[in-house]
């Protein structure tokens, strides 16, 4: 497993969301390909709770 390393200090939590933002559509359209699956659906609710928790911290300024 990789360490994780530090983040670059031009990333932003802008950022951030919009990565996780697009995870969220690439396994949300994943979802009815593949079926009902457990922890695919577990994987889509991290990412609405992290999107949740930027939007917290950032205030909103996503």
């Amino acid at each position: 497993m990789p360490t994780p390393s530090k983040p670059k200090p031009e990333q932003t939590p802008a950022q951030a969301a919009e990565h996780v933002a697009s995870a969220h559509k690439i396994l949300k359209d994943l979802q009815p390909k593949v079926g009902n699956h457990p922890e695919l659906g577990e994987a889509i609710t991290k990412l609405e709770m992290a999107l949740n928790i930027l939007a917290i911290k950032t205030g909103g300024l996503l």
